[in-house]
């Protein structure tokens, strides 16, 4: 039976000016003879690229060269970018750091260089391999959705019309052809996890189900799909439950790096849209929320009191207030303010207050922010109550809650911002405006 080499047309409309990405391995070659022979009936202009990453010594030099007696024989221009891969890591793998570096030229190319997209020969093997190792590190839903067809970039496309093929069909066309290709020694080395879970993994899979490529790849579609409706779905809520900055009192919000969720509303929502508007809003807020982290955030939401607050994971603060969730990187907008200390009796200024106290004995007062533990007696009270049961009841949340000011001498709290105290002291205090 004739091998087959089935492209995803639909990728490749008529006038698209396409750089054919060609490394040298079987796949790239059969993508670039495919579209070498099928470039005028579908009406596309085509090139080809190639990137000298410098990883493997002479090796990757004689893919270059095999790259460029191909394109020659099929007459298509063809640009080529050296690069030092490994002086250029930052910190990333090589693996991440070539394809990084790949992109960023092909990047350059779309932008400057009349190319509307850049075609890859990714496989269903690839995409297979790619699902897996998605699972295997932990992933959502469009973790899963994996390789795309076509993803779109500032100056245009990268589209991969092989996605559906398996690679035994392209090294099949290819050998129908007597046409070699380069292996790259790199990919048998299983250091690589790729590697490990191509020649390793995935047959001992395809063992307990010869079709376990085919069906990850499935899955992968699936995904894809409802990622499309989710996305929309996201959106439409996010504008009415997510909101910038803290609120101000008359209206409005202040800007600022604060993002914040209607708890209330969040609440009616099924599960499934909880978490994914409460991994927006972390991502609005600087954050990439895994899934202990939304759980997190989801139970401070549902069940979490006026005033608590978490620190997750990566940096992500987050305070519940009467109505919101609160989110921001690193420290809550607003920090906590210095206690400030001054002698009784007398007159100071202090944290935006004019404080005069008489009336009680010699000493020192410090005026600060309140904190866990602090109880006040008000003025008609039958006894001592918490600062936080007092703040709870006026309703007090977010920052203001945070630096809540009292006046504390001797162990006792002689003034508190917004109530009567019960004192012996005789405190009079007036904001500074």
């Amino acid at each position: 039976m004739k091998a087959e080499l089935k492209l995803d047309c639909e990728l490749l409309r008529p006038g698209l000016r396409v750089a054919v990405a060609v490394s040298g391995g079987a796949d790239s070659v059969a993508l670039t003879l495919a579209l070498a022979e099928r470039a005028a009936e579908l009406g596309i202009g085509l090139q080809a690229v190639h990137v000298n990453h410098g990883l493997r010594g002479a090796e990757s030099d004689e893919d270059e060269a095999f790259v460029r007696e191909l394109t020659g024989r099929l007459g298509l221009e063809l640009r080529v970018r050296r690069v030092d891969t490994q002086a250029e890591r930052a910190g990333d793998g090589l693996e991440e750091t070539a394809r990084r570096l790949r992109y960023a030229w092909w990047d350059e190319l779309m932008a400057e260089h009349g190319v509307d997209a850049v075609a890859t020969a990714h496989t269903l093997d690839d995409q297979a391999e790619t699902v897996l190792g998605k699972l295997l590190r932990g992933a959502w839903t469009e973790g899963l959705a994996a390789i795309f067809p076509v993803v779109q970039r500032a100056q245009g496309q990268i589209i991969r019309p092989l996605l559906a093929v398996r690679r035994a069909q392209v090294e099949a066309w290819l050998r129908e052809r007597g046409q070699p290709w380069r292996e790259d020694s790199s990919n048998r080395q299983t250091v690589f996890t790729r590697n490990r879970i191509r020649h390793e993994l995935l047959p001992e899979l395809e063992r307990w189900n010869p079709q376990i490529k085919t069906h990850l790849a499935q899955t992968a579609t699936l995904a894809r799909e409802e990622e499309v409706y989710w996305a929309t779905e996201i959106d439409r809520l996010t504008a009415t439950l997510v909101m910038q900055g803290q609120p101000v009192r008359g209206g409005g919000r202040a800007a600022g790096q604060t993002v914040a969720l209607d708890a209330v509303r969040l609440a009616g929502l099924p599960v499934a849209v909880q978490r994914r508007l409460l991994r927006r809003a972390a991502e609005q807020a600087g954050a990439a929320a895994d899934f202990e982290a939304t759980e997190g955030l989801r139970s401070l939401a549902l069940k979490g009191r006026a005033g608590e607050r978490r620190t997750l994971a990566g940096g992500l603060v987050a305070e519940r207030t009467a109505r919101e969730l609160r989110l921001s990187q690193g420290a809550l907008e607003g920090a906590a303010l210095e206690p400030k200390r001054f002698p009784v009796p007398g007159t100071a200024e202090a944290l935006g207050w004019r404080f005069s106290v008489s009336g009680c004995e010699p000493g020192e007062a410090v005026v600060r922010p309140w904190r866990a533990g602090d109880r006040v007696r008000l003025r008609h009270s039958s006894g001592p109550k918490k600062v936080k049961e007092v703040l709870e009841r006026m309703k007090v949340t977010g920052s203001d809650r945070q630096n809540w000011l009292v006046m504390e001498c001797a162990g006792a709290i002689l003034w508190m911002q917004g109530v009567d105290v019960e004192s012996s002291a005789e405190v009079v205090a007036k904001q500074i405006s």
